[in-house]
């Protein structure tokens, strides 16, 4: 049975008031009371309970010399706060260690100092206090989490609220890790065994899918871990195959060819590269192809003729998608059907880019106008993405049809995508054409 104890100040007097109480003003935060107990004295494994009461509606917490971190408290009634902390191995707890109950409101803190009571010192000491019998020991559960989930969001973006609840042991100091992004974010126990805490997504966080979020279980001087399995996002929609080379009945010259696409699964979780299947006229070139969670990309040397593309894909949710179209080839110009030329020279498609200005240049009908627009999308938190213009502007080929063109990123984040559509015209006839470049790693 745990004995509760009412914390006396440091001076003997008779009733608890704090040592550093000073007359202030009504609109400083003040200490008005402070209160302890505990199930075991101040030994490894005894659990100490708080109650401070001062100005409502602020942050409270308590520090005791020989521990390492402040104790949180919580408002439970208005200017009343509790909170518990399990004494550790390594913490240096002792009957004169000084005890300090802090109230923070706005840019002011209040501070109190205590020392435990004599009641908590005797337990120590193992002199057990006037009273009932002690019950016998009971045999310590093991520590274990039982279980450690998320309640799926339809979209990680800033502002996001990512609420986590895990089951266990009661009594228990639990936090959670995001990897690159946040650590310790406690969990407060709101029933018996069962712990809730959340996290607020921040514009510039960067969420690691491959790496989990981990929840840890602290009581006395055992530790317990656990990653999430879960995904965080309530992932229903397939992804999109997009920017397809050559394009859909578009012919090309020679037997030098590139297809590739790139995959769009935003607000999902991404496509698993393992589930992408290419074929190329009823040939699986899966093997021969650069497959990456954004894009696929195959070069190979194609005959003259019809050429059909397959490809199939699904997200780390298992959504799938699929899609075909076709192409030709053409051993000669002269077998172009008559249009306006329009070709990137500069860059492949999916090539890499640097953060500084990057130059495209190109080739089209001598003397056309190209219309260009340049759009980026950053994958701030690994799996959403943010689309602003970066710049629209035209120019005009020489007399040799060549053209370039520059553009600089606002904000170059790794593994941002930069769409750049072309639209050539001269007179009645035009052409466009879509260049999918990645802003480089590191």
């Amino acid at each position: 049975m745990a004995a509760a104890f009412l914390l006396m100040p440091v001076a003997a007097t008779i009733m608890a008031l704090p040592l550093a109480a000073q007359a202030q003003p009504a609109a400083t935060p003040e200490v008005e009371a402070f209160e302890v107990t505990s199930d075991g004295g101040l030994r490894p494994g005894a659990q100490l309970k708080f109650k401070v009461e001062g100005t409502p509606r602020a942050q409270a917490s308590i520090r005791i010399r020989g521990v390492e971190r402040n104790i949180p408290l919580r408002e439970v009634a208005r200017g009343v706060y509790v909170g518990r902390y399990t004494v550790s191995r390594n913490d240096r707890i002792s009957e004169d260690s000084a005890i300090r109950a802090m109230i923070r409101l706005r840019n002011r803190t209040a501070v109190a100092s205590y020392t435990f009571p004599e009641d908590i010192a005797r337990a120590q000491a193992g002199v057990r206090p006037p009273g009932p019998a002690v019950p016998p020991p009971v045999a310590v559960a093991p520590l274990k989490i039982e279980r450690f989930s998320i309640a799926p969001v339809d979209r990680i973006e800033p502002g996001a609220e990512l609420k986590f609840s895990l089951a266990g042991v009661p009594g228990a100091n639990v936090d959670f890790d995001i990897p690159g992004v946040a650590q310790n974010v406690p969990m407060r126990e709101v029933r018996p065994g069962v712990y809730e805490g959340s996290y607020t997504v921040k514009r510039l966080d960067n969420l690691a899918p491959s790496r989990p979020i981990v929840a840890t279980m602290r009581l006395a001087d055992r530790t317990v871990t656990q990653a999430l399995t879960q995904p965080l996002i309530a992932d229903a929609r397939p992804p999109v195959i997009r920017h397809l080379s050559p394009r859909e009945g578009e012919t090309i010259v020679g037997r030098g060819a590139t297809v590739s696409g790139t995959f769009d699964d935003a607000g999902g979780l991404g496509v698993d590269p393992k589930s992408v299947r290419i074929r190329l006229s009823g040939r699986d070139v899966t093997a021969q192809t650069q497959i990456t969670p954004q894009h696929f990309t195959y070069r190979a040397d194609l005959p003259a003729g019809r050429h059909t593309v397959d490809v199939a894909a699904s997200d780390l949710a298992g959504n799938a998608v699929r899609r075909s179209w076709s192409f030709d080839v053409a051993a000669s110009v002269a077998a172009i059907p008559v249009t306006v030329p329009l070709q990137v020279t500069s860059h492949a498609n999916n090539a890499q880019v640097s953060g500084s200005s990057t130059v495209i240049q190109g080739r089209t009908a001598p003397g056309a106008f190209v219309d260009v627009k340049v759009s980026a999308t950053a994958s701030l938190v690994g799996l959403f993405g943010v689309s602003q213009p970066v710049s629209a502007q035209r120019v005009q080929a020489d007399g040799n049809g060549n053209f370039s063109f520059s553009f600089t990123p606002q904000l170059p984040l790794p593994g941002t995508r930069y769409e750049v559509t072309l639209v050539s015209t001269r007179g009645d006839v035009r052409a466009e054409s879509t260049l999918v470049l990645f802003q480089r790693q590191g």
